[in-house]
């Protein structure tokens, strides 16, 4: 953690705050605002994402700046379709071959804005996938992990467009798109299965350990059966749980809603926190990703927006009894740090 806060935060502050200038310049003014909202109110993302150059030893630095490049890709893009002017699944999925071609190198970059009417951003996402391209080219260890690189990358897209169509189509959509792969996770929901898919952190960790020159099949493997469906499902399921009233401000779709009352809910929380805590005791390193599920429950549950749910400080209670005393520790931090900041 000293390394965390000494040297990992501050190299994440200042890598977004060169692609805040970037956005800064982006000349079409719809595509600015979206930029700049996105780092303004997701940098957070980037800050947990960074943990995971831990892995890359001697090679940090280089991670950071493929995390936050691509993280802020993909908060970029999740602004362009979430509160942007289309809800064409084509332009949609146009946009998201962007994250493709930055986890393939030597791929073309192309015009990812050529079915939307807002197109010039100044370089700015083609930049973002060249960054990203340039952390993984000529590394032996590449090859080992490009199939789980497009998997990831795969299905998130395949969310994004999903979730991001006229608000009658979604549900069938991404029940449709489950089906096929519900024998291989039958113990999900269709909506859980979407939350996994929603994440980053696999790709993060498949990076990270590679640029650190750990990288074999075995450990990829590895990662892969613990970090998919159950880290990741309880990445983004911890994301949409906090963001339950918000999202039903916006009329976003919450995938939380769809359980079929507070104690369900709870206890598949409950469910993946054991899943995810098992798979851990695999993978080489358990206890950095024992400090990062410990860090997901902690940080989220700290939010000051769990307050404000219906039984939330009886919800944050129990997760955090199932979690541990890591958890909780993280979790008094995060309180105490919004108490300091905000005098509240």
């Amino acid at each position: 953690m000293k390394t965390v806060y000494a040297n990992i935060f501050p190299t994440v502050r200042h890598e977004l705050a060169y692609w805040k200038r970037r956005a800064d310049g982006i000349p079409n003014e719809e595509l600015r605002d979206q930029a700049l909202a996105s780092i303004s109110s997701k940098r957070f993302h980037c800050q947990g994402g960074g943990v995971y150059a831990l892995l890359a030893r001697e090679n940090w630095k280089k991670a950071i700046r493929f995390i936050v490049a691509y993280q802020t890709i993909s908060d970029y893009l999740d602004n362009l379709c979430d509160r942007s002017t289309s809800l064409d699944p084509d332009d949609f999925r146009l946009l998201h071959q962007s994250m493709i071609d930055a986890l393939t190198p030597g791929n073309k970059k192309i015009n990812y804005y050529q079915l939307r009417n807002d197109q010039d951003d100044g370089g700015y996402l083609i930049e973002l996938v060249q960054t990203c391209q340039d952390a993984l080219t000529n590394n032996n260890e590449y090859p080992v992990i490009q199939g789980l690189l497009i998997k990831y990358c795969g299905l998130y897209g395949d969310l994004q467009v999903h979730k991001h169509v006229n608000h009658h189509e979604r549900v069938p959509r991404l029940t449709g798109w489950f089906e096929k792969y519900q024998k291989d996770y039958p113990d999900l929901n269709w909506y859980e299965f979407s939350a996994a898919a929603g994440s980053t952190l696999g790709i993060f960790c498949l990076v990270g350990y590679m640029l650190g020159g750990k990288m074999s099949a075995e450990l990829a493997s590895a990662i892969d059966y613990g970090y998919f469906p159950y880290m990741q499902g309880l990445h983004i399921l911890l994301d949409y749980y906090i963001d339950q009233k918000e999202d039903q401000t916006e009329a976003d779709l919450n995938f939380c809603t769809f359980y079929a009352n507070q104690v369900e809910m709870l206890n598949r929380l409950q469910f993946f926190i054991e899943k995810t805590h098992c798979h851990v005791q695999q993978l080489p390193d358990q206890h950095f990703h024992g400090m990062v599920q410990s860090g997901l429950v902690g940080l989220y549950l700290g939010d000051r927006k769990v307050c404000e749910l219906k039984n939330g400080i009886a919800a944050r209670k129990l997760l955090l009894n199932t979690s541990g005393g890591q958890a909780k520790f993280f979790n008094w931090n995060t309180r105490l740090y919004y108490k300091v900041v905000t005098g509240k």
